[in-house]
């Protein structure tokens, strides 16, 4: 017996659209993409990019849309749900697992850094953030305002502007969460998407309409900023140097999955809640579209040369680091620039939204499974899932200096986990369901046929692509992380906590499944 499907969905094709558009666009656009491109050879870094795109992302992507309907219509929609029903086997639904723990540990610190674009926002509508041109000024305002100089003192404020702005941050993502997919999520999507590109689109034109400040230096100017970003010969090494980088192709592979929101739990769920007919293949190109234009054409063009522009080579080259340049140098670049300070509230304004719009979706797949598996209603749900959450977010805030705990379920939550997960992903749709039982739910009401070869690409490529990437990617990462646990005791809690979240988590699923099969022994 299949539970019956909820009466929560999309209220259109446009509001899932936009809804999956809105947790893919996020920070990792204007923030993480421009410095990865900045620091791996400009135009070389698009190589591999564009290619983890079409072997991985797309694939990723339809399969998560085609498994998460298909589930949906057997009355699921959350990740261990969806992969019991679609695979008769014990351990399937604790094969879903991770599509809990990857969006709410992620949810965990991406909040964080969430209501530091608020906190800034506000900062530069009210004028707080006139620090003169000095980049000293802001760099330890950035430090002192996140606490990176001793763990604990953030705790020791009182109440700071950063508990403020994290405070507020959960309240507005509960509130738009506990209204549910149609009233919550796609109501922010259809407010927040539109304006966020209109807010991107007057950093941009601001940005590509610059003079160049210096009269003596007349080469920082606009045109030579968009080139020393894309120019292929960015760091000094030739196309063969480059590609011969397996950290090139790791960091690109890392990038695709962030910008398209694969391998989170967040489509499979999302797609659950979608009508049975819809065009799952389309939807899938129409979100991952509006990403790439996000990423490529509005992040890729605002940030480094902006900053090359009014600081020059030097500073951009130095601005790989994504929170540096996000809240160190790009506040320095406004304080040089006429009408900096309404330019930077769009900015900040514009990286909130890009936030809170990624942010709400990771916390609807954890959502969903407290409600279908443990039988809860929805106000019990969010209590719980509030808890839950503010436990960790807590953890990041304590553990503060140098961003020590960010940093570490940032690597073993939202890299480690997100690869295993996307590895499940394909390997499920691909291998366990079959090829093509898959591309067949895919082009259920179909009008955009996936084309043939990508049967090939999600049984064979994909499969054997992550995997060579996961095991170079552990072979040269993982020993550094695993050493930094054993003589750091930030890391060492971090990574406690983040174990004892998955034994909480299976220990749920674990309730869930008994309820289930009582629910299908109920069955006359």
């Amino acid at each position: 017996m299949t539970e019956p499907r909820p009466a929560d969905q999309w209220s259109s094709r446009v509001g899932v659209i936009l809804a999956v558009m809105g947790s893919a666009i996020g920070l990792g656009n204007f923030l993480r993409f421009p410095g990865l491109v900045a620091e791996y050879g400009g135009g070389h870094f698009m190589i591999p990019y564009f290619t983890a795109f079409v072997l991985l992302g797309m694939p990723i992507a339809w399969a998560e849309w085609s498994l998460g309907r298909f589930g949906g219509r057997l009355g699921y929609n959350s990740t261990p749900g969806i992969f019991q029903a679609l695979w008769k086997n014990r351990a399937s639904p604790y094969l879903g697992f991770l599509g809990l723990l990857v969006p709410v540990g992620i949810y965990m610190y991406y909040v964080y850094i969430e209501a530091w674009c608020l906190h800034y926002a506000f900062q530069y509508l009210t004028g707080g953030l006139a620090l003169g041109r000095d980049p000293s000024g802001y760099a330890d305002y950035f430090v002192n305002f996140t606490g990176q100089g001793q763990d604990g003192i953030l705790f020791s404020q009182g109440l700071s502007s950063a508990f403020v702005a994290v405070a507020i941050c959960y309240a507005l993502n509960f509130l738009i969460i506990y209204r549910g997919v149609a009233g919550g999520v796609e109501l922010a999507s259809r407010i927040g998407i539109p304006l966020l590109f209109f807010c991107a689109l007057i950093v941009l034109a601001r940005v590509l309409t610059l003079d160049a400040p210096d009269p003596a230096r007349p080469e920082l100017n606009v045109l030579n900023g968009l080139g020393f970003m894309w120019n292929p010969d960015r760091n000094g090494r030739s196309l063969i140097e480059n590609l011969a980088n397996a950290d090139i192709w790791m960091a690109a592979a890392g990038q695709i999955f962030f910008s398209l929101s694969v391998g989170f739990g967040v489509i499979i769920t999302y797609a659950s809640y979608v009508k049975p007919k819809e065009d799952v293949t389309l939807s899938a190109a129409t979100s991952a579209s509006g990403n790439m234009f996000a990423e490529v054409a509005l992040g890729g063009m605002i940030t480094i040369p902006a900053a090359f522009i009014f600081l020059g080579a030097g500073a951009a080259d130095a601005s790989k680091s994504s929170l540096g340049l996000g809240f160190m140098t790009m506040p320095n670049i406004f304080a040089n620039m006429p009408l900096g300070n309404a330019v930077g509230f769009f900015w900040f304004f514009l990286l909130f939204l890009a936030a809170i719009t990624s942010s709400i979706s990771m916390l609807q797949p954890a959502i969903a499974f407290l409600e279908e598996g443990l039988g809860l209603g929805r106000k019990a749900s969010v209590a719980i899932l509030t808890f839950i959450t503010a436990v960790g977010t807590g953890l990041v805030l304590f553990f503060s200096a140098n961003l020590k705990a960010l940093d570490v379920m940032d690597f073993w939550i939202g890299t480690f986990g997100i690869f295993i997960q996307a590895t499940i992903l394909v390997i499920l749709f691909g291998w366990v369901i079959g090829v093509e039982r898959g591309m067949e739910e895919a082009h259920h009401g179909a009008r955009l046929k996936i084309p043939s070869v990508f049967r090939f690409v999600i049984k064979y490529v994909a499969p054997i692509y992550l995997l060579s990437i996961f095991g170079v990617w552990l072979y040269q990462k993982a020993p550094d992380y695993v050493a930094l646990i054993t003589r750091d005791a930030a890391a060492l809690y971090t990574i406690l906590f983040v174990i004892f979240l998955s034994g909480f988590f299976l220990t749920l699923i674990g309730i869930a499944v008994g309820r289930w099969k009582k629910q299908a022994g109920s069955e006359p």
